[in-house]
């Protein structure tokens, strides 16, 4: 039975993950702020050596982009400084590290899918500080998994919750959506299902693991909608994401080493929404 440690517990995809690996066959420590601040180097430690776990997976992260720009140091001192600690740990007892990141290391003017071999470019702070910790975890880890997804729902407040519930409120007649804002929206039960299947094969590297498929922004609202048959409850607005002072992005992630390791791919990401709503209905 594999020992795994699950940093930032409490966090949206910490507890999904919690949800879905299978307790018959992994030993599950849980953590997050309360028991160990993991920017601070010596509690990493100190837990890593009291616990020897085989696995630890990295569900710690500031993701609010604009927080991020407000709060440079936060913003490294999370996704950079963590990782770096949580990799040395697992390095000095031979374990998996597994680091999640985001396609926001990429630049965002691409027209074509990003694979695992593209250079990444980051834009923002945020793709900044996670390219950051990417790179400390390849560096000072020898059995690294990176694991890198976009637009994932499923995990409490999130952009589909967002829209439902602006569905569901009388007072909010409308909602504004950019339509040239495009990635992959990805289930985070698919994405939990392809983490656990990493862990299974041990298999390391970058690894893109998103549902298939693309859309925009405003083309994701409009099937929450109708999977939620609540297309009358509310009125989208096609904008430009300048118009809500943005930018405009095409980060769409493509699976290919999950394609070249023949291993599973997420399913098309209408038929993973579909899923997702009628199980809240």
């Amino acid at each position: 039975m594999l020992k795994v440690w699950i940093s930032g517990a409490n966090g949206h995809l910490g507890q999904a993950l919690c949800t879905r690996l299978d307790r018959e066959k992994y030993q599950l420590i849980a953590t997050d702020v309360a028991e160990v601040d993991v920017t601070v180097p010596a509690e990493v430690r100190a837990f890593a050596d009291a616990n020897r776990p085989d696995v630890i997976i990295n569900c710690t992260g500031f993701n609010d982009e604009d927080g991020c720009e407000t709060d440079p140091d936060r913003a490294y001192r999370v996704n950079a400084l963590a990782p770096r600690n949580l990799a040395l740990a697992a390095d000095a007892l031979g374990a998996k590290m597994v680091q999640f990141s985001t396609d926001d290391v990429f630049a965002k003017a691409s027209h074509h899918p990003y694979n695992e071999f593209d250079a990444p470019a980051p834009e923002s702070l945020y793709g900044k500080s996670k390219l950051a910790g990417e790179e400390f975890v390849r560096t000072l880890c020898h059995r690294y998994l990176i694991v890198r997804s976009a637009w994932v729902y499923g995990i409490g407040r999130d952009f589909v919750s967002t829209v439902l519930n602006a569905a569901a409120d009388p007072t909010c007649p409308w909602l504004a959506v950019p339509t040239d804002r495009f990635a992959s929206p990805t289930s985070a039960d698919d994405l939990t299902a392809a983490v656990e299947q990493l862990i299974d094969h041990d298999t390391l590297g970058i690894y893109h693991i998103v549902c298939q498929g693309r859309c925009s922004r405003y083309d994701f609202a409009k099937a929450i909608l109708k999977a939620a048959h609540m297309e009358d409850k509310l009125e989208l607005h096609p904008i430009r994401a300048a118009d809500a002072g943005s930018t405009p992005s095409y980060t769409v992630l493509d699976n290919l080493m999950l394609r070249l390791d023949n291993l599973p791919q997420p399913r098309p990401w209408k038929e993973a929404l579909n899923e997702y709503i009628n199980s809240l209905q």
